[in-house]
């Protein structure tokens, strides 16, 4: 049987024996007495490869956002963010539905970033009628881009004259620090928490890590035994983000070297409208009439993408530059047979 080429996402690589069996020797104990060994030494070093006080390993980035927002925000309170921001419109509605806390939605820039412009426009005067603005939130990468240091830069000034703090969903952040060639406290000094996930390029089963300051820290683990996230022998969890930090983050050139390929490849397709990314995702347009049958083709030929209207191909380190070959080819082939 071949292979399935699985482009929907970065979350989909399965651990690699070395994992595995990093994650099978390690010492555990029970995290929610902060007792587990392996979770401390992974929060410690999470702490200063991002240059924070502070670290707590969660279940998700839904999870770890949420944490933020509950930490920073009191009830009535509001966080400013994008309109497609992950921590807006796909978790759930955690913040409104458990923390009472009001979003603020703003169109993104063509780059990825929003407009600080605009953000001071919805900044709520200090008046009983409204939310009280106490949080901006921003992605890196929002849908493989990443967001300028110059930028990063001019929204923490931006926030510290506005009486926000600022937090960075920072579920890709290591494949922003890769394509910048920077250290990941490069990116995380501008901001008072981040959160980051290992489960997607790192290729982790599972897990995020938020850092920030020693007593934000603290009351985000509050808010996580509160949500029913305090695990227990969960170093052999931790572990494999561990493993990861350690062995996998230069890896992730690989994956945007693959996306960049795929980008050339697909770009000589006379259909297809190719839109660029810095790091390992791909998004094309194509007509709404041959989508389905462009996806059921794909899927036929052993390769599954995500997406409609606008198609989403992400690399990962379970594909290699021959499936990216692949790939091309048969995309190829539906459009000399359609």
């Amino acid at each position: 049987m071949n292979e399935i080429i699985d482009l929907r996402s970065d979350t989909l690589t399965k651990p690699s024996i070395a994992m595995k069996d990093f994650m099978l020797n390690c010492e555990v104990g029970d995290d929610v007495y902060g007792e587990d060994p392996t979770v401390n030494l992974l929060e410690e070093k999470m702490a200063k490869l991002t240059g924070k006080e502070s670290a707590l390993f969660v279940t998700s980035g839904t999870q770890s956002n949420l944490l933020a927002l509950l930490s920073h925000c009191q009830r009535g309170e509001e966080y400013i963010c994008g309109q497609e921001a992950h921590l807006y419109k796909y978790e759930a509605g955690g913040a409104s539905v458990l923390g009472g806390i009001q979003a603020q939605p703003l169109v993104y820039e063509d780059n990825g970033s929003l407009n600080l412009e605009l953000v001071k426009s919805v900044i709520k005067p200090e008046d009983s009628h409204f939310a009280r603005s106490k949080l901006l939130c921003l992605e890196n990468t929002h849908d493989g881009k990443v967001l300028p240091l110059k930028y990063l830069e001019e929204a923490q000034q931006f926030a510290s004259e506005n009486n926000l703090l600022l937090h960075l969903d920072g579920a890709r952040v290591f494949n922003a620090a890769v394509s910048l060639s920077i250290k990941l406290v490069d990116i995380c000094k501008y901001f008072d928490s981040v959160s980051l996930c290992l489960s997607k390029g790192l290729g982790a089963p599972v897990g995020s890590v938020l850092v920030g300051p020693a007593s934000f820290i603290q009351e985000a683990r509050r808010y996580r035994k509160m949500l029913g996230g305090g695990m227990r022998q969960s170093g052999i969890l931790a572990a494999a983000g561990l493993f990861c930090i350690s062995n996998n983050i230069n890896d992730l050139k690989k994956d945007h070297d693959n996306a960049k390929l795929l980008h050339e490849g697909l770009s000589t397709i006379e259909e297809l409208e190719v839109l660029s990314s810095d790091t390992n995702m791909l998004f094309i347009q194509v007509s709404q009439d041959i989508e389905q049958a462009l996806l059921q083709y794909l899927k036929e030929n052993n390769i599954l993408i995500s997406g409609y209207g606008q198609l989403r191909l992400v690399t990962h380190r379970d594909v290699s530059s021959e499936d990216i070959h692949k790939v091309i080819d048969v995309f190829k082939d539906f459009f000399k047979t359609s």
